[in-house]
């Protein structure tokens, strides 16, 4: 009898799906800014630990847009090229409140198990 295959091993990558929005109303909450400024935001604060896929982002900032909790206006980098900015709403920041409470919540609950035995 053979035994099931080893699941490949989760990847930062993998865990940051589930908290792209937490992440992104927190660069936010800094300062409005575009997509790019947002993952390279998220990559430096993480020192380098965290890399946000565009693929994933802008349908996160669409997705974030549509229910309110962030705004978007045209302006212009510093390297003058026409970019979408986007900043937090009052929604957005209240959003934030209760992501963070969750998270922490979650992140306590798991360590907990991590710590037993």
């Amino acid at each position: 009898m053979t035994e099931p295959p080893v699941p490949a091993r989760r990847t930062p990558t993998d865990v940051l799906r589930g908290s792209l929005d937490l992440l992104v109303l927190k660069t936010l909450s800094l300062m409005p800014m575009h997509g790019w400024g947002i993952s390279q935001r998220i990559q430096q604060l993480s020192e380098g630990v965290l890399e946000v896929n565009q693929g994933s982002l802008y349908p996160a900032l669409q997705r974030l847009e549509k229910d309110g909790l962030v705004a978007s206006e045209w302006g212009t980098t510093d390297n003058n090229r026409r970019a979408r900015y986007y900043r937090l709403t009052a929604a957005g920041r209240r959003a934030l409140g209760q992501e963070l409470e969750s998270w922490r919540r979650f992140s306590t609950g798991l360590e907990t198990v991590l710590r037993t035995g």
